[in-house]
């Protein structure tokens, strides 16, 4: 059965194997165990792919135990990039700064899909929102040029069956702030819009080193690919107009409401995770030496002012993933407005007279211990490496002040982060979520290593990381990461109820050595989780849901991870090259819960397949009865 042609029916190739732990109180299809506790859900865990027809098509469990009910449960398809709808949009179709749709070399539409010549991974996000009595989804795109599309869907009042409403497509323009960029994990927040994320920013040192001075192009391909958005004038184009958070909000109108959110800081934005009190936001910066971020609004449900904060971790032990207490970085106020002053002050945004890098620091090559020659200057070690910079007037008033950081740390969040005295040494931090009943945050870590070992690169001696940085994080590597917990309580100082104090391993992902076996593929535990990506919670209950993207196990997985009985439920397996992307629980839609998943650039590497089956895909499972949850 090709991939794009799935829908429920994928039910019916639901496996037998048993539940990793806990109860055995109940018999789910062909003998299936399912464990089950009081208000609380479990799944009928699906065994690892292991020939050709489960490796290249998507496989779902088809049971779930809510309450100690058993319900059916199936997969739907929504749609694929490069699907046509009769409005006359195509999903994934990149247009331009004058919203036209970009075409490769052969004419052919610009779709991004992970697969094709162009730059990027493909669809990875979708939100289903609910807004004028209507069911609206939004999807984002993974590519250089980041594209977004709105649609409306219709849910089958008995079944709670969703489909998409044919013609109803409208792409989302984002020539006003300059276009999207490499849009990656994102959120439905608690007041029904959608929260997105640019991911990968452009180094603004490097680009302003590297600009031809006629073309703006910088022989990087990442960058240089944006130029097509611009007219294939890189001239136009600032790598400060990337990396920073988007949102849409749906108008009365049934239309898209589109701004970046200057104020929530710019880096290699993976998600923004909105709490309970809808204005402290959660940041995963992915990539090398990072930071963690929080931002907190100065009003509920509007994301245009705010405090930055950068974390601290404060190691307690190494053991296992590790502990720590964190402290919060003040990075200063400041608002969407003033941000983009800066950006774009004659207000044009085809002219580009944004600020480079040396306009925001002055700086030195650092001595051979990654220290600082010259008072002033601040020696770190992020992305971007070892560095020594000084702070320059941002602003123009002749003065160098806390509004100067504060503008700077918008540009040069991670920069600033570690000029100030936080954290940069996270690996690949990638989805957040919440557990509102037990006030606890969970972080994924895609893989221990490099800034966050000591002084090491996979587990081998190595100064690269730590050279002329703080050298918080001191742990073992571990190339198959792992997910964190964190828990939060109030902080009257910085005016927030969800201020996490402490950082430790809650599930950690295991090295294994298959040669040999009909597993050789794998490299860490296919009975475990592979660096974790997106997670999502089932609020109400037990379950982590943890969305993998790896290479270390042959075919990427969902699981269903009780965080009581430390149980791991295997509820989803993509097609051979894909990743999964975009898990996030819809608890309750008219009654219904859903959770959405997409399938990012499947059979990318697989002779023969064809060009429908590369296509990435999003759907959801379910539909799921949680009415009895609290």
């Amino acid at each position: 059965m090709k991939f794009n042609q799935l829908t429920l029916a994928i039910s019916t190739v639901i496996a037998s194997s048993a539940i990793l732990t806990g109860c055995n109180d109940l018999q789910g299809e062909d003998g299936v165990n399912l464990t089950s506790s009081n208000n609380d859900v479990s799944f009928a865990s699906i065994p690892v792919p292991s020939d050709t027809a489960t490796k290249t098509s998507l496989q779902t469990t088809s049971e779930v135990v809510v309450n100690g009910q058993k319900q059916t449960i199936g997969y739907t398809k929504l749609f694929a990039t490069g699907e046509l709808d009769s409005s006359g949009e195509t999903w994934g179709a990149v247009k331009d700064y004058l919203d036209q749709g970009i075409t490769f070399a052969d004419g052919s539409a610009y779709i991004c899909n992970g697969t094709n010549s162009g730059v990027g991974s493909g669809l990875d996000h979708i939100s289903i929102l609910q807004k004028n009595d209507k069911l609206y989804m939004v999807s984002q795109y993974e590519c250089q040029i980041g594209s977004m599309y709105m649609n409306e869907l219709k849910q089958d009042s008995k079944t709670g069956a969703l489909s998409v409403k044919d013609g109803s497509l409208q792409f989302i323009s984002q020539k006003d702030d300059f276009g999207g960029y490499v849009h990656c994990a994102g959120q439905t927040t608690p007041w029904q819009s959608h929260l997105g994320s640019e991911e990968y920013e452009p180094d603004a040192r490097s680009v302003e080193a590297n600009a031809d001075p006629v073309t703006g192009l910088t022989s990087n391909t990442y960058y240089d690919e944006v130029a097509k958005f611009w007219g294939n004038d890189a001239t136009k184009m600032s790598p400060y107009y990337y990396g920073w958070t988007p949102e849409v909000k749906i108008t009365a109108s049934g239309t898209a409401d589109y701004a970046k959110h200057y104020s929530m800081g710019r880096f290699a934005h993976e998600l923004a995770y909105v709490m309970p009190d809808k204005k402290t936001v959660y940041l995963s910066d992915d990539g090398t030496n990072g930071s963690l971020f929080m931002f907190v609004a100065d009003a509920a449900e509007d994301l245009s002012a705010g405090t930055l904060y950068a974390a601290k971790w404060n190691q307690v032990t190494a053991d296992g993933l590790g502990r720590a207490t964190i402290t919060w970085v003040s990075l200063g106020h400041s608002t969407d407005a003033a941000v983009k002053a800066i950006l774009n002050p004659d207000g044009n945004v085809q002219t580009n007279d944004a600020p480079k890098f040396s306009d925001i620091f002055s700086t030195e090559a650092p001595q051979a211990d990654g220290s600082c020659a010259t008072a002033g200057f601040i020696n770190i070690n992020t992305s971007a490496g070892n560095e020594c910079l000084k702070l320059k007037d941002v602003n123009g008033d002749a003065a160098i002040d806390a509004t100067d950081e504060a503008l700077a740390a918008r540009l040069e969040s991670r920069r600033m982060a570690a000029y100030k005295g936080a954290t940069s040494e996270f690996r690949k931090k990638e989805g957040i979520t919440f557990n509102a009943r037990d006030n606890k945050l969970y972080v994924a870590i895609s893989e221990v290593a490099r800034g966050m070992e000591d002084n090491a690169k996979n587990g081998a001696a190595n100064t690269t990381y730590d050279l002329g940085g703080n050298n918080d994080i001191k742990l073992p590597y571990n190339k198959c990461g792992g997910v964190y917990e964190l828990n939060v309580t109030k902080d009257s100082t910085i005016g927030s109820d969800y201020v996490a104090y402490d950082m430790v391993g809650e599930v950690a992902g295991i090295a294994t050595d298959y040669s040999g076996t009909a597993l050789s593929a794998n490299s860490c535990d296919v009975n475990n989780i592979s660096n974790p990506d997106n997670v999502t919670f089932l609020e109400g209950t037990d379950i982590l849901v943890i969305g993998e993207d790896t290479s270390k196990h042959e075919n990427n997985m969902i699981w269903a991870y009780n965080i009581k009985d430390k149980s791991l439920s295997r509820i989803l397996t993509t097609p051979l090259d894909a990743e999964t992307t975009s898990p996030f629980w819809h608890k309750n839609i008219n009654g219904f819960g859903y959770l959405t998943a997409v399938t990012q650039h499947p059979m990318d590497g697989q002779a023969g397949a064809t060009a429908a089956e590369k296509e990435s895909q999003a759907g959801v499972m379910g539909p799921f009865d949680f009415t009895t949850i609290k």
